[in-house]
């Protein structure tokens, strides 16, 4: 129960009980309003008054929806009458579970930020989105300890738009199972200096695409991973003067390239897959593929892809997935089933 208001505060009250209270599937009288204004917010208000004030709502340009009906008054005149008032809300109920099922399922976000955050986004649905959601509030604590994100988020937002450079220290995950800043051949943590071009997600987690300052060629650092970040007053090397981004960075073909966001240059790569992984291929290589040799249950497949990365993805799929080309990366591929193999098909017993 709210405590007595003074009438200033009708028009924000109503909207209040707007954004509450209504959408498309749950619209309200004027009668209504009146009568949670009384029960809430213990403010009184005639029809009259309450339509006058969602009026003005409209004209101050909030979307404000009604019905139209007309009515016969006893002399004969008529009336305007208007009803069923909802607020066309800014996100629909179906956008604000993708964005909060987004953050759920973030690899990067730590536990309490999430946790706010989807606290935040549920408040922009109405009571009746918040009843719906409830069941989904189950956050794992497990997820990444990272308090500076946010921030380093910040400061490598100002320096893509200001193009500086930055400099930060990298971490990486001990025994311990928490983060541990790298060192150099010295003991002494190391110090990174990039020039930032773009942030991305990829498989769950934050990137950065940038260039070490020290090397010529494209770099990937995970933002979760960066701690201590400071924005510096050098500019930052332009994009075209580093290899691979010399016609500028095209993010999705340089996405589709790095599948796992291994630094390095591209190569053109042909296998022969099943063709049940068609889903597959476009998910992890986009559009730009060319298929060729086409049977009932394969084909052939060329891409640019890095050569690393690629490596990896074969041996994800390696019963369906054949490289043909490059030699040098179906001899990788080749080495590395035979290790495994040898791994499994050692009959010496295992200890649990």
């Amino acid at each position: 129960m709210y405590t007595a208001q003074p009438k200033k505060l009708l028009i924000m009250n109503i909207l209040d009980i707007l954004k509450r209270y209504t959408d498309q599937d749950h619209r309200l009288s004027q009668r209504e309003i009146g009568e949670i204004l009384e029960r809430e917010y213990g403010m009184t208000a005639d029809r009259k008054s309450i339509r006058r004030n969602l009026l003005d709502l409209i004209d101050c340009g909030y979307y404000i929806e009604y019905s139209e009906s007309i009515r016969e008054k006893k002399d004969g005149s008529q009336e305007t009458m208007l009803s069923d008032w909802y607020l066309n809300r800014t996100f629909t109920d179906g956008e604000l579970r993708l964005l909060i099922d987004g953050l759920l399922f973030s690899k990067h976000v730590p536990y309490s930020q999430c946790k706010e955050l989807v606290e935040k986004l549920e408040s922009l649905g109405n009571i009746y989105f918040r009843s719906r959601v409830k069941h989904i509030r189950t956050l794992l604590e497990s997820a990444p300890n990272n308090r500076q994100l946010f921030y380093s988020i910040d400061v490598l937002d100002e320096a893509i738009s200001h193009s500086r450079q930055v400099s930060f220290h990298y971490t990486r995950i001990g025994l311990d199972k928490k983060p541990h800043p790298r060192r150099d051949s010295t003991g002494d943590v190391r110090e990174y200096i990039v020039n930032p071009y773009q942030l991305v997600t990829a498989n769950g987690r934050y990137y950065l695409i940038c260039n070490y300052d020290k090397y010529d060629n494209v770099s990937h650092y995970r933002v979760d991973r960066i701690s201590d970040i400071r924005l510096l007053d050098i500019l930052a090397k332009p994009p075209e003067k580093v290899r691979g981004l010399e016609n500028g960075l095209r993010l999705p073909e340089h996405m589709a390239e790095h599948l796992y966001m291994f630094a390095g240059e591209s190569v053109r790569v042909r296998f022969r897959a099943a063709r049940f992984l068609l889903d597959d291929l476009v998910d992890w290589f986009g559009t730009d593929m060319v298929y060729s040799d086409v049977t009932e249950e394969t084909v052939t497949v060329s891409v640019r892809v890095n050569e690393k990365a690629m490596e990896l993805w074969v041996l994800q799929y390696a019963p369906y997935v054949e490289v043909l080309e490059p030699g040098s990366l179906r001899k990788k591929v080749g080495k590395a089933l035979q290790i495994a193999a040898s791994k499994y098909n050692n009959t010496q017993e295992v200890k649990p």
